[in-house]
């Protein structure tokens, strides 16, 4: 297993490289900017048609301005997606451009709304010639379509911005108003590319272009949701996390458009009564719920396992602080505290279980009739409460909930054994080699660490960073999760030793706006393949950037104070 894991390794700047690229990334921070979005209108839906579950009906009145929210949140989501995305895909190019010439975001963004709804929407006009919009495809079914858009119109500006093919204006007209002449090249060339395609299109077809993509893609779709499609979504995200590369992050692009059109399609089913009709399984709620219980690769059970069943100190250690973040999904202290990742011990289970997680669920979904996901939570509700609320709190989500835990363990015991056997052994072998002497000078050194950090936590260089004030720094992560909880603690030492030191989290792809106001970054090692591309912003904004190891990085959530030193020892150099 030893020599797998090292030809493993051998991949990993290759697969680094596919998860640092551009237009994944795009469509993956494009997303970040729409999950509140995608999040709390699903909370209308819970509000409108959960209490139907228990044969309560709102008033028509009440049950349609609920639906409404949603209708007129998620009915528009492709259109707002090929803004968001656009920006993004923006945010990357404009990295290569100078300072004085960069691309408008906020140009592109109207321009690929514009183009998408040339491709995308029919048109009807009346007897009284009044013109009506078919908005079928603006929603979740025109993603795929929203997404070809948001990558060709960013490309276009990049190409009139870097050539500076523009409008030439006389010197004497203001910068501002030459700025605007700007974007009519790229403007006008996209829209009329995109408008001179849907004419040529429709007359061939007969249908517009996402409507098209729909029909074409079903097939594919369908392949998705079998048996094997599953194996190869949830275990190339679990294969992908086992290497050290955050896994979402290759795989949720691809699959995102047929994630949100799945969980509208089973809805509707669910509320026209056909619960056998709500079978589709790939969805946000699987991956969320089901594949990564607890965090990629169901790691709900092995962090308790470590917790209470572990006789090395170590590893009982590490799962009982694991613990509480794992049940809200973030699992990387555990990743990295065991560690999981590049374990070859881990190897089998920590990519079977996701597997064995998510055919279990579609056995229950197509031979028991439990409907597949209905509704979109945000990713931090507790994973077999997100599995029950997620599919209607049906019966078999329940029985469903209880068996998951069952198999995860049965998965993952055997290799716990071995490696708490292993861990127990070096553990017997280090204590031997260990005195009272050392012990008692570890406690020493231990107490002076303690007061150096005090020391020169108070020796913040304020004339070294942006403000004057205080020392700001963002911790980036891939989902907010561990970047959260290493500002709170960094934020809670501030405030207890009185430190001009102000420390915010972010999801990577979610910072664009934060950055230029940081003295300092952290990027999470799950976000590693990222760091290039960070570094290219940090050049731009004047910030520096740290990156860590796993263990290094997980060590300082817990200790505050580490990291604090780790910030003080970069912002002096």
């Amino acid at each position: 297993m030893n020599a797998v894991i090292k030809q493993i390794e051998k991949a990993q700047p290759f697969f680094q490289k596919v998860a640092a690229n551009k237009y994944l990334r795009a469509v993956r921070d494009g997303f970040i900017a729409l999950m509140p979005i995608i999040i709390f209108s699903s909370i209308f839906l819970l509000i409108a048609n959960v209490p139907l579950i228990w044969h309560f009906a709102w008033p028509t009145k009440v049950a349609n301005a609920l639906n409404m929210f949603y209708n007129m949140s998620m009915g528009v989501l492709a259109l707002m997606a090929s803004s968001s995305v656009a920006k993004a895909l923006t945010d990357s190019f404009n990295l290569n451009l100078p300072k004085t010439g960069q691309i408008p975001t906020v140009g592109v963004q109207f321009t690929a709304q514009v183009s998408f709804i040339l491709v995308a929407v029919d048109t009807m006009v009346d007897k009284l010639n009044n013109l009506y919009f078919a908005v079928a495809m603006i929603g979740t079914k025109g993603l795929i379509c929203a997404f070809l858009v948001a990558f060709i119109v960013p490309n276009i500006y990049y190409q009139c911005f870097k050539h500076n093919i523009t409008i030439k204006l006389p010197d004497a007209v203001p910068q501002n108003i030459a700025g605007a002449f700007k974007n009519i090249i790229p403007f006008a060339i996209s829209t009329f590319l995109f408008w001179g395609f849907s004419l040529a299109f429709r007359a061939a077809t007969g249908t517009n272009l996402a409507a098209w993509i729909i029909q074409i893609l079903s097939p594919l779709f369908t392949a998705a949701d079998g048996y094997l499609g599953l194996a190869i979504v949830y275990g190339a995200m679990a294969f992908f996390w086992f290497i050290g590369i955050q896994g979402p992050s290759i795989v949720e692009p691809a699959v995102t458009a047929i994630y949100l059109s799945n969980v509208e399609l089973n809805l509707s089913a669910w509320k026209a009564g056909n619960i056998a009709g709500a079978n589709r399984i790939l969805a946000q709620g699987t991956q969320y719920f089901v594949a990564t219980l607890g965090g990629t690769s169901a790691t709900l059970v092995i962090t308790l396992m470590f917790a209470f069943w572990s006789k090395s100190k170590e590893l009982k250690a590490v799962g009982r602080a694991a613990s509480v973040p794992v049940l809200f999904g973030v699992n990387e202290p555990i990743l990295f505290g065991a560690p999981l990742i590049l374990n070859p011990v881990f190897f089998i289970p920590f990519i079977l279980t996701p597997i064995a997680n998510v055919w279990l669920f579609k056995i229950f979904v197509d031979l028991f009739h439990m409907p597949g996901f209905i509704y979109n939570l945000p990713w931090t509700t507790p994973g077999t409460l997100g599995l029950i609320m997620g599919t209607g709190f049906s019966v078999g989500s329940i029985i469903l909930a209880i068996l998951l835990l069952v198999v995860d363990t049965i998965m993952y015991y055997p290799f716990f054994k071995a490696y708490d056997t292993q861990k127990c052994a070096e553990e017997a072998k280090s204590a031997g080699k260990l005195n009272v002497k050392n012990e008692d000078s570890h406690s020493v050194q231990s107490s002076n660490e303690d007061t150096s950090s005090k020391e020169d936590a108070s020796k913040i260089p304020l004339s070294a960073t942006k403000d004057g004030k205080a020392l700001n720094v963002l911790v980036l992560c891939a989902g907010g999760g561990t970047s959260g909880i290493l500002a709170k603690a960094l934020n809670k030492l501030a405030t207890e030793n009185k430190l001009p030191l102000s420390v915010a989290a972010a999801s990577f792809g979610a910072h664009h706006d934060l950055l230029a106001g940081m003295d300092i970054v952290i990027l999470a090692p799950q976000m590693n393949a990222m760091k290039d591309e960070l570094q290219k912003e940090c050049d731009k904004s004047n910030t520096k950037m740290l990156t860590t190891t796993g263990k290094q990085y997980i060590d300082m959530t817990q200790h505050a104070d580490k990291c604090l030193d780790l910030i003080i020892a970069n912002i002096s150099d």
